[in-house]
């Protein structure tokens, strides 16, 4: 695993990852976690240098895009992503976003053990493996700064509207192996990971149904992690007095 831009990170940092109950199965099941194309995302910032404000005059000169920027885009469907919640507690936003509303499972860990678990990603099995990059993602006002970083760097920073993420991102550009002529997926990509070594703690969703947590604990139990299953401090008992 690399460090994008050189940062200096915490690798003991604890780090979150929501799942709605089928995903997180299929990652037990599988041994694999997506990493989505860039292209996926809904943040329509995704990899700017700079935000224009609301109604700002379009130039008809500018209408058509330079090389660059298509280049750039074209490295957004090259570059695979995962994304986790950099966090010292479970965050119930997350919960309701991305775990079914609150009816799916957590995944704690840190990036000392991703850098253990992640196994060698390759397109082909002759063909040479592809780097994994990581760091945190840094927020920036782009209504205000325009961003000089170079092509790959650019997709850990994003507009401080999303300052709230907190986010760390794993990534894999698999733009050389295009060029090789490797056939690429136009979405995401699936990375083989040790779950075992990956996973510090599973947290069961406050509202996750009783079917659900049935299959997860023997999903857990045939990877020898069921001692590391949790229950949300949201079903704590509130006291008022």
């Amino acid at each position: 695993m690399r460090i994008i831009g050189n940062q200096e990170l915490n690798m003991i940092e604890p780090l979150w990852r929501y799942f709605r109950t089928e995903r997180f199965l299929e990652l037990l099941e599988s041994n694999h976690l997506y990493f989505a194309s860039a292209r996926q995302f809904e943040d329509p910032f995704e990899g700017a240098v700079a935000v224009l404000p609301p109604g700002f005059p379009v130039d008809p000169r500018y209408t058509e895009l330079e090389h660059g920027e298509r280049a750039f885009e074209e490295l957004r469907r090259l570059t695979k992503v995962s994304c986790w919640h950099r966090a010292s507690y479970e965050s119930d936003a997350m919960w309701q976003l991305y775990a079914g509303s609150r009816k799916g499972v957590a995944v704690c860990t840190n990036a000392d053990r991703i850098c253990a678990a992640a196994k060698l990603f390759r397109l082909k099995p002759e063909y040479g493996h592809e780097d994994l990059w990581a760091g945190n993602v840094n927020y920036v006002d782009l209504l205000k700064e325009r961003l000089r970083v170079n092509m790959l760097d650019r997709f850990w920073y994003k507009h401080m509207a999303f300052a709230w993420e907190r986010e760390f991102r794993l990534a894999i550009s698999v733009r050389m192996a295009e060029e090789f002529g490797v056939q690429v997926p136009y979405n995401g990509i699936k990375v083989e990971f040790d779950v075992l070594q990956l996973i510090e703690c599973i947290y069961f969703g406050p509202s996750l149904s009783e079917t659900d947590a049935s299959a997860i604990r023997v999903a857990a139990k045939a990877h020898g992690l069921e001692d590391r299953i949790k229950v949300s401090s949201m079903l704590g008992t509130p006291r008022y007095t």
